[in-house]
C-alpha cells in the first residue's frame, strides 16, 4: 500500500494592503454545520507517476474552476501530514480571484443517510473564500496551519 498524498495550492493575493489566502470548504453532508477549523487549502490525492505540482493545478482547477497557468511562479512551502496520516505537499502562488462568483466543484456519490439505500452526489467543495490571514488561521484545519505560517515568512521575511 501506498502512501496517500495530496498536492494543493495557497492561493493569495494583497488587497489593499493586506494578504489574504483562498481556503475551500469540503462539501458533503459530514460538513454542511462545520466551519471553524475545516476549511483547507485546494488540495487533492496525487494519481500514480503524476507530478506534485501538476496534481495541485489540476484540484484546483476541478474543485474551484481556477486555471492557473503552469509556468507561473509558484514556490514550494514544503508538506504536512495531516491527523489521518495524509501528507499534503503545497505551493504558494499569487493569483486573485473573485470569489463572490459561483462555480461548479467536482462530486462525489455517497450513500446518505447512511443504511437508506439511497445514493446522493455531493460537491467536492460548496464554498471558496479568501481570507484575510488572520481570520484564515482560524477556519483552516489545524494540521495545515503550518503552510500558512510558511507563506507569511516567505513573503514577510524578518531582518536576520
Amino acid at each position: 500500500m501506498r502512501a496517500r498524498i495530496s498536492a494543493g495550492l495557497l492561493m493569495y493575493r494583497f488587497k489593499d494592503g493586506r494578504l489574504e489566502v483562498l481556503l475551500a470548504h469540503p462539501g458533503g453532508p459530514f460538513f454542511v454545520r462545520k466551519d471553524y477549523g475545516h476549511w483547507t487549502i485546494p488540495k487533492g490525492e496525487v494519481e500514480p507517476e503524476e507530478d506534485l505540482l501538476a496534481a495541485a493545478l489540476r484540484e484546483l482547477n476541478e474543485e474551484i474552476c481556477i486555471k492557473i497557468d503552469p509556468s507561473g511562479h509558484f514556490f514550494d512551502l514544503g508538506s504536512i501530514r495531516q491527523k489521518g496520516g495524509k501528507t499534503v505537499r503545497a505551493w504558494g502562488v499569487e493569483q486573485d480571484w473573485d470569489d463572490t462568483q459561483p462555480f461548479q466543484s467536482s462530486t462525489f456519490t455517497l450513500e446518505w443517510p447512511p443504511g437508506s439505500g439511497r445514493i446522493e452526489t455531493f460537491a467536492e467543495v460548496d464554498r471558496a473564500k479568501f481570507f484575510p490571514l488572520p481570520e484564515a488561521r482560524l477556519r483552516i484545519k489545524e494540521a495545515q496551519l503550518p503552510l500558512l505560517d510558511r507563506l507569511e515568512a516567505r513573503l514577510n521575511p524578518q531582518p536576520a
